[in-house]
């Protein structure tokens, strides 16, 4: 007897043996029960998940000899004929190539109005329906809406939207979905069972993940591999003969990523190109780890998901799961994902990987804005203060780096800034040294906060009734950040006061934040005295502070 293949071999014969398609079979079952059949059916879903198999069952189901019933005995003369393809009553059309109306006029219409052979319907199968031509629909449509009561049409697809709709509202539409891979692997582990074939769980997953969700297609997968290494498979046998990437090396590539070890990165990528791996299915088994990674980071109990995280990669994941933000790994998956694409139609897709991992290394180095400048993480972003633009930086993203110390501009003789002017700190009353060691303990914890918001200060109020930051009126968004802010502060000088201390935050009058007069200009006498006083501009301090620079210059306008 020839060889059958293990698709064919193990195609299902009862509506129970439809894996992952619980809804579809569920409203096929009843209906039979209830001797509710509908005239027409469009089974729409992706390739390998069982609509033309489900079609065949249901013609079973219908002309089974104790039937109609939604357990087909499988023995008697209808059963085994639609099971082997043979009876007279079903008739299967391939619309791929039966496209033309004169082959659907022939082969469908010119048979409708003759009665079944022996069964109680005759069942026109479609498959690949979508495939007709406009005018094959159009004279479908007609037999569809109102066909002779002996006749059934079932029509699968893979490609729904290419249907007509004229077709959809008269026929029973059932969508069937991807096959879990977990549900994929059981079943494979089944039929090894049943084969006598040895084969690991981890190749078990690898053939469910091959099939993407198809069970013909890990099947396939599965004769494939087994016609390379016999009955005994080994885990390298489904990668050599799969070309699939190992997720030990996608492993060690975001070990890399994480270590910011480009050597590294560099030799995996060598080593997958020695390998024969293709980059493209290597970039998609990075993203997927990345989307693994996250989910684990969100739900650490999804570790004992198989679609997630193997028996044999659980440890490791949970351990790398740490070792990650949420956003790097966002950031990563959406990288990842953009160079599948640059791999795919690049004369040079080594490089294109490679730089993508140098680019996941860099942006795992930057901070969202509002945590450099010491913001609550829920603090709206219109709220942030605004610093400027840097080329080649993610929106709402800086680069971490330390600060960079700053003079205060002082008055002089006096060591102190002078009174009730914009961007100072006002004078000392009488709880100086409480104010002294306050700005001196806010500038240390939130130096960028200091610099944007409490050095913008009108004035600052110290007295034994609390502390008052008072801005002027057009200084609306310096006074916001200082109320986020307002019970950190309070904290903070009640710590160092050693008592409670009120901490207020207002706008100064009108009458008393009038504009102070214009300073006297007088002539610079070097470029160095130009330079001394732009750095020590409160609003050049702040933005070195964030952007520090080696070297700058200062020219005048």
């Amino acid at each position: 007897m020839a060889y059958q293949v293990l698709a064919r071999k193990w195609r299902p014969q009862r509506f129970e043996d439809v894996l992952g398609q619980q809804a579809v079979t569920r409203t096929l079952k009843n209906a039979l029960k209830s001797k509710r059949i509908a005239q027409a059916f469009v089974f729409s879903g992706p390739r390998g998940c069982g609509k033309t198999t489900t079609a065949r069952i249901l013609a079973r189901a219908l002309s089974c000899a104790t039937g109609p019933t939604p357990e087909p005995c499988g023995v008697c003369d209808a059963c085994i004929e639609i099971a082997e393809g043979r009876d007279i009553d079903v008739l299967e059309i391939d619309a791929a190539t039966h496209t033309g109306v004169e082959n659907v006029r022939e082969v469908v219409i010119e048979g409708l109005a003759i009665a079944p052979v022996r069964n109680r319907y005759k069942i026109f199968i479609i498959d690949e329906v979508h495939m007709l031509s406009a005018s094959s629909f159009n004279a479908l449509l007609k037999s569809i809406e109102e066909p002779p009561p002996h006749v059934i049409f079932m029509m699968a697809t893979t490609e729904q939207h290419k249907i007509p709709d004229t077709v959809l509202s008269r026929s029973q539409v059932y969508e069937f979905r991807t096959i879990s891979g977990k549900v994929v692997a059981d079943r494979l582990r089944l039929i090894a069972g049943e084969e006598k074939i040895a084969i690991p769980e981890e190749g078990l997953t690898l053939l469910a993940r091959a099939g993407e969700g198809s069970m013909r297609d890990s099947l396939s997968a599965f004769d494939q591999v087994r016609a390379f290494a016999g009955d005994q498979i080994a885990v390298d046998d489904v990668v050599t003969v799969l070309g699939l990437v190992g997720r030990d090396l996608v492993f060690d590539v975001l070990d890399a990523v994480v270590s910011e070890d480009a050597p590294a990165a560099f030799a995996l990528v060598e080593r997958a190109i020695e390998r024969g791996y293709d980059l493209r299915l290597l970039c998609r088994e990075l993203a997927r780890a990345t989307r693994d990674l996250l989910i684990l980071s969100v739900d650490p109990k999804r570790a004992a998901d198989p679609d997630v995280a193997g028996d044999a990669e659980r440890e490791r994941l949970l351990a790398m799961s740490g070792q990650w933000s949420r956003e790097d790994l966002m950031r990563a998956f959406d990288l990842l994902t953009k160079a599948e694409q640059e791999v795919r139609i690049s004369d040079q897709p080594r490089y294109n990987l490679e730089m993508a991992l140098l680019r996941l290394m860099h942006l795992r180095k930057l901070v969202p804005l509002g945590e450099l400048l010491g913001l609550a993480p829920n603090q709206p972003r219109a709220q942030v203060p605004r610093v400027p633009s840097v080329p080649n930086v993610p929106k709402g993203l800086v680069p971490s780096v330390p600060t960079v110390p700053k003079v205060q501009p002082k008055a002089p003789g006096t060591g102190t800034n002078p009174v009730g002017t914009p961007g100072t700190l006002g004078t000392l009353g009488t709880d100086g040294v409480l104010k002294d060691r306050l700005l001196a303990e806010i500038k240390s914890a939130k130096s960028t906060f200091y610099n944007l918001v409490v050095a913008q200060a009108y004035r600052i109020d110290v007295s034994p009734s609390g502390i008052n930051f008072v801005f002027q009126a057009n200084q609306k968004n310096a006074k916001q950040q200082a109320d986020d802010q307002r019970a950190w502060l309070q904290q903070l000088a009640e710590k160092l006061a050693g008592k409670p201390v009120p901490v207020t935050i207002s706008l100064a009058e009108a009458s008393t934040a009038a504009a102070p007069p214009p300073p006297i200009v007088t002539p610079r006498t070097s470029a160095e005295d130009s330079r001394a006083e732009a750095m020590a501009n409160a609003t050049v301090q702040a933005v070195l502070e964030i952007f520090p620079v080696e070297k700058t210059t200062v020219e005048e306008i």
